[in-house]
């Protein structure tokens, strides 16, 4: 078996290293013990923005503001599902996340950087959440495992009350919010609904075609 092969690291200001790690034409992005994610493991990514965009059908110019650049798949799905006059804000706190992204995993992003329609706001998600109302048709986060702050201790406020009454004014009547988890969380399903949102959730697999792991993704919509 070819072995895992370090190409990166950079220590995170409030966490562990985050490494990225390659086996053959295999990526792996390894928050200390924990795999954030795998080249071969797209399926829920890219669920979560088909997701979001199946609920902005019909929408003129939608605005979609993804939380988390990864591997560059719910970037890509979201490109694919959206129209030609979709405008999508992808926020990447970690700068070298982007340099993996336009280097060593360039043959995964296949591109979408490039796109157009795509931007990159180097910084944290949640400035721009709690920046203008009624900005955006779609929040998309998949910044950490779950409803908490993994990668960084300052994710938490994104799922406190407070963060998803700041989610819930930052999105256009009948917007979407849309957060991916490694596993179910009722407790976050109910501050949701205690947010005024309308809750979906929808259990979806790792893989394509409906194999490996069952992960969690919630579609919350702001009623209007």
């Amino acid at each position: 078996m070819i072995p895992w092969e370090r190409l990166d690291a950079v220590k995170l200001d409030d966490g562990p290293e985050l490494r990225l790690m390659r086996r053959g034409a295999e990526f792996s992005i390894m928050l200390g013990s924990n795999e954030l994610m795998n080249s071969r493991l797209s399926g829920s990514e890219e669920a979560l923005a088909e997701l979001a965009a199946e609920r902005l059908e019909g929408r003129s110019q939608p605005r979609m503001l993804i939380g988390g650049l990864g591997m560059g798949f719910t970037l890509r799905a979201a490109l694919k599902a959206l129209g030609k006059d979709a405008r999508i804000t992808v926020a990447e706190l970690v700068p070298s996340v982007v340099e993996w992204a336009r280097g060593p995993m360039a043959p995964v992003f296949d591109g979408c950087l490039d796109d157009r329609r795509a931007s990159l706001y180097a910084g944290d998600v949640g400035a721009l959440i709690g920046g203008e109302a009624a900005a955006w048709d779609a929040i998309v986060l998949d910044v950490d495992n779950g409803p908490e702050g993994l990668t960084r201790t300052g994710n938490d406020a994104l799922y406190t009350a407070q963060g998803l009454a700041s989610a819930y004014r930052a999105l256009k009547s009948g917007g979407v919010f849309s957060v991916w988890s490694s596993a179910p969380d009722p407790a976050f399903t109910r501050r949701l609904k205690q947010a005024g949102f309308a809750v979906a959730e929808v259990p979806t697999r790792a893989r394509a075609k409906k194999r490996g792991a069952t992960h969690m993704i919630w579609v919350a919509t702001r009623p209007g």
